[in-house]
């Protein structure tokens, strides 16, 4: 029988790595968007981008994928990359970007625990763009479990966080 092993408590998601059809339009969304910064090409055919200086927190490249289409949306694959802004505020400041630049946002939940805006990269992958709400406020069931929910996001609200430190 296996014994169980349960991975360290510090260890976390380092990077994603995309394979995309377009690497310029995937920059643009990616860098010119978003706002991750450019770490590094690799050729012409890889890009590397981070937050805060990492050495890379999104690959992106056209290996295997150049000129192709987005991957089917009812196979196996993955749904979703979900980047975690520190604050509500900055979760704000890219909301009001993506409606500024009219960037289509195809979904926007509070999930108790989190505030999430849903959206798609110009290759069809998805990207959730949330905050966590401090542990403090989470809810659980009575067997101790997380209690998550998906209802609809405040976006108001959200976007009244700019309007705060006026």
């Amino acid at each position: 029988m296996k014994e169980n092993y349960t991975a360290p408590s510090k260890t976390f998601v380092g990077h994603i790595h995309l394979k995309v059809s377009d690497l310029g339009r995937a920059l643009e969304f990616y860098r010119d968007l978003l706002g991750f910064e450019l770490t590094t090409m690799y050729g012409d055919q890889a890009a590397f981008l981070s937050a805060g200086g990492y050495h890379h927190h999104i690959g992106l490249n056209t290996w295997h994928s150049e000129g192709g289409p987005p991957a089917p949306r009812n196979s196996a694959g993955l749904f979703h990359t979900a980047f975690l802004y520190p604050t509500r505020k900055d979760l704000a400041i890219i909301l009001k970007r993506l409606i500024d630049e009219g960037y289509p946002i195809s979904g926007a939940s509070d999930h108790g625990v989190s505030e999430a805006i849903y959206l798609n990269d110009p290759d069809g992958n998805g990207v959730e763009l949330y905050r966590d709400r401090p542990k403090e406020e989470w809810e659980y069931t009575d067997e101790g479990s997380v209690k998550m929910v998906t209802e609809q996001l405040d976006i108001e609200g959200l976007l009244q966080e700019l309007e705060n430190e006026k």
